[in-house]
């Protein structure tokens, strides 16, 4: 079609479609076709209607809509969300709308609307909170003093697939995809690619990528992502403006790693993501026993890039025993993940003590290790329980400056009812890296227990921050805080995210269910947890627990007994 028959004008464009769509139709097809008839004739032809827009295209679950203002276009939007719908469904099965409002120009070409306003409007969308909105800076430049409603700055976003920033604005507040950038210098290091071509290498080109994290943290002035956050880009093409964005900071370190014929070999690149800009980038050639001389120089030029001066921590204990740290290396992400793969961890923990006696971060994730075998695994309380308090004691009088090791004794000295020296092993902790994610989920566990909640959703919140896509526990430990804060819905949704639904965390979600009154689900979920975790007992969680608050014990006691969890 030649240019002749095609119009541009400028519109106001709303794209708007229904959340989960493909589960709901998947749970029950025939109520949720019934469901959407029913939004459409029900919000959002009426709302288009009482707008003057027009809708132009439906696809399935979405629907695309033109409108000649852009005050028009919000309003409707507004009224599509906070119209209550009359489709009478359970909260699982009710109907969510994401919503995208662009300002631009658009082509007609007589059956359908195209173009950069479309584009920006559909992107806009994927932005939204599920029944929230998404507007441009062109749209919000013309609803100012003319819409009620407040929206709020979410700033330049970098939105798939378009070259430029968007000014985003988002109504309502508080959403959960957008991480306000810290006040001091923001750092993501994703995993550096294995260029070996050796699958054996790529434990230790995690590891490298881990201890990079690990040292950077501790690093006074600067805010770094935890590792459990950015593993999840291992292997992955990625734009690194949208991992910044994702994760809430402004710089993203990258790069690769080889070892081959006893030397290492790195490429390393600091990109600030929001300006777009390399800012440093080196390669470096080490023997395999320089290794760790190598991370600290390249620790060391990262940080002076960002810092613009260099601010040295006290050093960690550093492996004399090349093997130990692959071992170690290995064992650090089997721990927690299941009774099985913490057993396993355990046999390459053992190997890597021996190997190395004074590896201080060996000792320490083996006294974790074996804390999880007798508090949540299962396993007998002797000689774990011993073995735990021994190892962790010996990991930090092994290297004092490892806030690693002084998290782990923290927690294994709250079980063991020493609440002052846990509370001081906290602290130093975060003396030595006030980045440690890990210190500041433990913590949220340890103010629950202690009946301190309001302190245990504060901690568990910095924890997300600094780690926003975690690993189960430590949305266990957000699940437990809301449940303890009796804010069963919360705590519900919490828990049946697929990163910790089928984790040890489940026993909280059927104690939440259970309150909320859904005895017949709450029942099914405490049989499925048992099934994984056949040896709980509400006894044995009261005499493990570091309990210090009646009420907050008596709280999570009566949710237990009513999803039918064993006493004995």
């Amino acid at each position: 079609m030649t240019d002749r028959f095609l119009q541009r004008r400028l519109a106001a464009i709303v794209v708007a479609d229904v959340v989960g769509y493909s589960r709901l139709m998947e749970a029950d097809e025939a109520a949720t076709l019934d469901n959407l008839r029913e939004l459409r004739s029900g919000v959002i032809e009426p709302a288009v209607m009482r707008h003057n827009g027009r809708i132009f295209k439906i696809m399935g679950d979405g629907f695309l809509i033109e409108f000649a203002s852009a005050v028009d276009a919000v309003a409707a939007a507004l009224e599509m969300q906070q119209t209550t719908t009359a489709v009478e469904a359970s909260g699982d099965r009710r109907l969510l709308l994401r919503i995208g409002v662009n300002l631009g120009d658009v082509i007609d070409d007589g059956s359908d609307i195209l173009g950069d306003g479309v584009n920006v409007a559909a992107r806009l969308e994927t932005q939204a909170a599920p029944g929230g909105i998404c507007i441009s800076g062109s749209v919000h430049g013309e609803i100012v003093g003319k819409i009620d409603d407040r929206f709020f700055d979410a700033g330049e976003r970098y939105l798939k697939n378009l070259t430029r920033p968007v000014h985003v604005w988002h109504w309502p507040d508080a959403l959960q995809s957008i991480l306000p950038l810290p006040e001091c210098p923001s750092l993501a290091v994703l995993p550096f690619t294995n260029m070996s071509g050796d699958e054996a290498d790529a434990s230790f080109v995690d590891g490298l990528t881990e201890d990079l994290i690990t040292d950077l943290s501790r690093t006074a002035g600067l805010f770094v992502i935890a590792r459990n956050s950015v593993y999840g880009y291992k292997g992955k093409p990625v734009d690194v403006r949208l991992v910044a964005q994702e994760l809430g900071v402004r710089y993203v370190l990258e790069g690769s790693a080889r070892r081959a014929m006893g030397r290492v070999r790195i490429n390393a690149q600091l990109v600030d993501a929001l300006g777009g800009q390399h800012l440093w980038a080196d390669r470096f050639d080490r023997t395999v026993e320089d290794v760790f001389e190598l991370q600290d120089e390249v620790n060391a030029k990262i940080v002076e890039a960002l810092v613009g001066r260099l601010t040295i921590p006290a050093p960690r204990n550093r492996p004399k025993n090349f093997e130990a740290y692959d071992l170690c290396v290995r064992a650090r992400l089997l721990t927690e993940e299941s009774p099985q793969t913490e057993r396993e961890a355990y046999m390459l923990l053992q190997r890597a003590v021996k190997l190395d006696p004074s590896y201080a971060e060996a000792l320490g994730l083996l006294a974790y290790n074996r804390w999880l075998a007798w508090t949540h695994f299962g396993e007998p309380e002797d000689p774990n329980r011993r073995m735990a308090v021994t190892s962790a004691q010996k990991a930090v009088d092994l290297d004092p400056n490892d806030a690693g090791c002084r998290y782990v004794l923290g927690t294994i000295l709250a079980y063991e009812r020493r609440w002052e020296e846990s509370d001081a092993a906290f602290a130093k902790a975060l003396e030595l890296d006030p980045n440690h994610a890990d210190t500041w989920a433990a913590m949220s566990d340890m103010s629950v227990l202690d009946g301190r909640v309001a302190d245990g959703l504060a901690q568990i919140e910095k924890a997300l921050r600094l780690n926003p896509h975690p690993t189960c526990w430590y949305l266990c430990h957000l699940g437990q805080a809301q449940y303890a804060a009796r804010d069963y819905e919360a705590a519900t949704a919490t828990l049946r995210r697929k990163e910790t639904y089928r984790t040890n965390s489940r026993k909280f979600l059927a104690a939440a269910l259970a309150q909320l009154g859904h005895s017949e689900e709450a029942r099914r979920e405490a049989e499925l947890f048992l099934i994984a975790h056949p040896h709980f007992t509400i006894g044995h969680w009261l005499r493990s627990q570091p309990l210090r608050d009646a009420a907050v014990r008596d709280h999570f006691v009566d949710g237990f007994r009513k999803a039918g969890l064993p006493e004995m």
